[in-house]
């Protein structure tokens, strides 16, 4: 343990040269156009840029990329709370509250409040990659298709039960979602499904176009209804707003741990960045005392989803770095790059390659810190947009909306179905029928199949495998209870008023 922080403080020698310092504000800049442009993705502008780096050193490629990711992360909730438009798929669920603050005034708030538990969760998770990587690299390799699956099956249980939204609809609309998962070419047997002998739906449905449609088209059409009023335009905008916002900040620290934890574990698995920050919302809607509040403009609904989305998508770099697993798929764009530059991931690379490591750790601080103060410099400049009228504003939203459903495939077909999907978002709100267990269900509806199906091959067919040892048995334990969760309140308030004396 000692000998870690001998080798970090090293590190931070390396990553605090002037030059890596100015790649670091770079790389951070570039991630926030990146996070803030729907369609893009962190992944992709690290895969856009990595030829850049090659003329680089390692050290200092890595840290320029690492923070374009880090500035992704960041970016990705500035369109989420003032457009309802998440600019990452783990913004999602930021857009539950971070919106409705937007519109009720507070997008300084909201704004200062996911920059700071963004920089909060990524903390905790490269303290833990400083203390315990040897011990995650050992703990990650139990990790097959069974307990991939019961991580998912736990995503999905934890929204049916613990969520405040009937049951009866949660689970209506997260079969919509594994429905449309469903569309395309079965990567099992080579068959297609849902596609209705219509070529352009073989690749299935794309989550960023239904994101960009579900959220951004359904909020404006939403909007017009209103009478193209947008109502956080009055906000004052005022750079106080940071301090006043980082008073109240202290009192959810409980929710800020929780969302750490269930981050840097699913960053580790790995699940993912995505349903970290579903959960962690989810969690927090069921323990808060505020949880009737959540939806309306609650900042604890801000705080959870951004703190366990950068827990996990920094922890993501441990499986990455020691097993050569990658836990994200920006991660996996970095492993390509790592390999480009002669060094083999895995556990020989703490060995062989102490300094890069090491460096590479010591600019996660660095560069979340930088990232930190960047973000939140610019806070009333991002806020201030809201004060643009919704008829001016509202064009060019649909202009970015539609160029970034373009350009993940080059597809006109793909601006179709975010139109398509704009309208069904439309008609689920005005039916009071909630977005996030559909939207969770295309995000990880293939993922959980394919795991689910790769372990009945493995078994036999048999759903033993789901129950064969213990990390697996607890793991679907805990999914099994939270997803009957009302069924055993309502079996425990009986045999209460059973117990009762008359």
């Amino acid at each position: 343990m000692f000998e870690n922080f001998i080798n970090l403080y090293h590190g931070f020698h390396i990553a605090a040269d002037p030059f890596n310092i100015l790649l670091m504000a770079v790389g951070i800049l570039l991630g926030v156009i990146i996070g803030v442009l729907p369609g893009l993705g962190g992944a992709n502008g690290v895969a856009i840029l990595l030829p850049l780096t090659f003329s680089m050193s390692p050290t200092s490629a890595i840290i320029l990329l690492t923070c374009i990711y880090w500035g992704a992360l960041f970016g990705g909730a500035i369109t989420s709370v003032l457009f309802n438009i998440p600019g990452e798929p783990w913004s999602v669920a930021t857009t539950f509250d971070g919106h409705p603050m937007a519109r009720n005034g507070k997008a300084g708030e909201a704004l200062t409040a996911a920059f700071t538990s963004s920089f909060v969760g990524a903390f905790v998770a490269v303290i833990m990659i400083t203390l315990i990587a040897p011990l995650v690299a050992q703990f990650a390799l139990q990790f097959g298709p069974a307990e991939k699956f019961a991580v998912y099956f736990l995503a999905f249980a934890s929204f049916v039960g613990m969520s405040k939204e009937p049951p009866a609809k949660t689970i209506v609309s997260m079969m919509i979602g594994f429905a449309l998962a469903a569309v395309g070419l079965d990567m099992v047997t080579g068959q297609l499904r849902l596609t209705f002998g219509s070529t352009e739906l073989l690749n299935g449905f794309d989550f960023l176009i239904a994101v960009i449609g579900l959220f951004g088209i359904g909020e404006i059409l939403l909007t017009m209804e209103e009478g193209l009023e947008f109502r956080g335009k009055a906000a004052k905008i005022d750079p106080r707003i940071v301090w006043k916002t980082w008073k109240t900040l202290p009192k959810y620290w409980a929710t800020s741990l929780r969302s750490c934890i269930i981050g840097c574990w699913m960053g580790i698995t790995p699940a993912g960045a995505t349903p970290a920050s579903f959960m962690a919302y989810g969690v927090a809607k069921r323990i808060s005392k505020n949880g009737k509040n959540f939806g309306n403009g609650e900042i604890e609904g801000v705080i959870a989803p951004e703190t366990a989305a950068h827990a996990a998508g920094t922890s993501a770099m441990l499986p990455m770095l020691a097993l050569g697993v990658p836990g994200s798929p920006t991660a996996a764009v970095l492993l390509g790059g790592l390999l480009i530059w002669g060094l083999q991931p895995g556990p020989m690379l703490f060995v062989e390659q102490s300094e890069f490591v090491w460096g590479l750790i010591a600019s996660m601080y660095l560069g979340n810190v930088v990232g930190l103060i960047l973000v939140l410099t610019t806070v009333p400049l991002f806020a201030s947009i809201l004060r643009i009228p919704f008829s001016i504003i509202a064009p060019v939203i649909l202009v970015i909306c539609a160029i970034g459903a373009y350009t993940v495939n080059n597809n006109v077909f793909d601006v179709i179905m975010m139109l398509v999907f704009g309208v069904l978002g439309y008609v689920l709100k005005k039916t009071n029928y909630p977005l996030a267990p559909l939207v969770l269900a295309i995000v990880l509806g293939d993922s959980a199949e394919e795991a689910f199906r790769q372990s009945l091959l493995s078994s036999g067919g048999s759903l033993g495998i789901f129950f064969s040892n213990g990390l697996v048995s607890t793991i679907m334990g805990i999914g099994l209870i939270a997803g009957l969760w009302p069924v055993l309140q309502i079996v425990l308030n009986r045999f209460r008023r059973v117990a009762q004396p008359a």
